[in-house]
């Protein structure tokens, strides 16, 4: 068999390295022809990519929005139709270089090819990285824009409490002020309401004044205008900032404003709260009212609230014959509670564990006290104790001892309340009970108490003493809304069974505590105070399943 040796191939040296290549046009190696011609030329390396963090879409041009996951193919295309250049060469292939998911960059390897020189193609891969910048898509603001606000209203007060919010949203839902209000939301100090019209913001602002004491400011703030027509668009923020004085609470008033309203003794007592507060002096019950623009000339704040109040028993009652209005002045004996029991008597340990060892323990104090028509020996009362209380008050401190009495007793109490396991035959609506259900009322707390990061026990707290108030002061139920609980009649027959409009008029599990009572040697019905506050049954108003925001008031 003879051999057929095949054709020479000839070699040339590259002109700028001299390595023997074959011919070509340029007679140049591939290395140094890469050097020379760079065929990525006019192809951006940096690009960015839309992205709505909503509904975790991306922006595919010219304006689609294109749901893709994390390196697929659908992503991939939409990052290459961002590239600009790319039609002036041959993408032969391209792939996701991985990349941390939080990182907001995406990494894109690609090789491509272009004809350089007659009859030479070069074959380059080179990398590209995107920035994910976050935005809304069209439908996702169409879909926030439902609750686009024009006018908003703060109301604020300064007090560890949200007892006063909670009166206030009684008193929004029985007039019908929330019909206009797009959406509620609870903030530290208090609640903001957003509107869709100044006017409507203005007429919130105006009910606030004529209910609570306040002081308020408006401010706007520019969001475009139209220098042709000379119109203006603007954001309207009314902030409206409450007393901070309530109901039960100590104030010490300044000498100068004590001498201007009719040479009051200067400690008194809250007794009411509406467009302006009332004033008590338990002593000689002399009473004053301050309006809100008097108590912003010169502000004072409360000495002590409910919080700092203390236990006390009534020994012995003397009333002396004053009268004005409810109030009856009288002489009263009293003790701190739990005073004269025996240590072994653990219904009231805590209480005695406050004073053990304390030689105030078993003093009996006297005072003077509004409450002498309501008091009888063996009651028990609330009340400030001053002879060992410290005031961070000038105006307190200027005061002579002989003035500052040793008790101050502020409502009465009613011991075997804390006995019954016994659930209110009455409820409260409430704006908005869930979050997302605007333009709804319900029977639980509300806006208020629904913030996040609130303590609980704290608000149930505040709800409790708010529901308490109601029942102790008919004037002050008389200003708010009550609607029968469901399932009320029914109580006998479905022991044990879920029912409706609870304590809190919520769904609560009532389990029969009929005999556990007994199990515990405490007595099955333990006999409720004569004048135990009730609400009564014509005082209440009946509850319908469609009731609505706008028509609470109607209902």
């Amino acid at each position: 068999m003879e051999f057929v040796p095949g054709p020479a191939v000839h070699r040339v040296l590259c002109a700028d390295c001299g390595t023997p290549i074959v011919p070509n046009s340029a007679n140049l190696c591939v290395a140094c022809l890469r050097n020379t011609v760079d065929i990525t030329e006019g192809i951006p390396k940096q690009s960015s990519v839309s992205f709505c963090r909503n509904c975790e879409r991306f922006l595919s041009p010219p304006q689609t929005w294109t749901l893709a996951r994390p390196e697929s193919q659908e992503l991939l295309a939409i990052c290459l139709k961002r590239l600009k250049g790319l039609n002036k060469v041959r993408l032969t292939e391209a792939h996701f270089i991985w990349t941390e998911p939080h990182s907001k960059r995406l990494r894109v390897s690609l090789t491509i090819q272009k004809e350089v020189l007659t009859s030479t193609i070069l074959e380059q891969i080179f990398e590209i990285e995107y920035l994910v910048q976050h935005g809304q898509c069209p439908d996702c603001t169409k879909l926030a824009a439902k609750n686009t606000w024009k006018a908003l209203v703060q109301v604020r007060q300064k007090v560890s409490h949200k007892r006063t919010f909670l009166y206030l949203e009684q008193l929004i839902l029985k007039h019908g002020t929330q019909k206009d209000t797009i959406s509620v939301k609870e903030v530290r100090d208090g609640l903001d309401f957003f509107y869709s019209q100044r006017s409507h913001a203005i007429k919130m602002v105006e009910f606030l004044a004529g209910v609570v004491p306040v002081r308020s400011k408006g401010s706007e703030q520019l969001l475009s205008t139209d220098t042709h027509s000379g119109t203006a668009n603007y954001k309207f923020t009314y902030s409206v900032e409450i007393v901070p004085i309530c109901k039960d609470d100590l104030v010490c008033i300044p000498p100068k404003l004590a001498r201007q309203l009719s040479n009051i003794s200067p400690l008194t007592i809250c007794t009411r709260v509406g467009n302006s507060f009332q004033l008590l002096d338990p002593t000689t019950l002399q009473t004053c009212e301050i309006s809100a623009q008097v108590y912003w000339r010169a502000p004072f704040v409360s000495l002590a609230t409910v919080t700092d109040l203390v236990e006390f028993t009534i020994l012995d009652v003397e009333p002396s014959g004053t009268v004005r209005g409810k109030w009856v002045s009288a002489d009263a004996q009293v003790a701190m509670s739990g005073a004269f029991k025996s240590h072994g008597s653990y219904g009231d340990q805590d209480a005695i564990m406050d004073h053990e060892g304390s030689s105030l323990s078993t003093q009996i104090f006297h005072t003077r006290t509004h409450l002498g028509a309501i008091l009888q020996p063996g009651d028990t009362a609330l009340g400030y104790h001053l002879s060992n209380a410290n005031f961070n008050s000038d105006d307190f401190s200027s005061l002579p001892s002989s003035r500052i009495p040793d008790v101050i007793l502020v409502k009465k109490t009613y011991p075997n309340r804390r006995k019954k396991n016994k659930t209110r035959n009455w409820k409260l609506r409430s704006i908005a009970k869930e979050a997302g259900e605007e333009g709804e009322t319900g029977a639980g707390r509300g806006v208020v108490g629904r913030m996040g990061g609130r303590d609980q026990k704290k608000v149930e707290e505040d709800y409790e003493l708010f529901l308490q108030d109601l029942e102790e002061d008919p004037e002050l139920r008389g200003t708010v809304n009550l609607y029968a609980a469901k399932d009320t009649k029914m109580r006998d027959a479905t022991d044990g069974a879920r029912k409706k409009g609870g304590q809190y008029g919520m769904d609560v599990d009532e389990m029969d505590t009929s005999h556990a009572t007994v199990a515990n040697g405490d007595e099955q019905d333990p006999e409720e105070e004569a004048d135990f506050p009730a609400v009564k049954l014509e005082e209440l108003l009946e509850e319908f399943d469609e009731m609505t925001l706008g028509d609470s008031e109607n209902s």
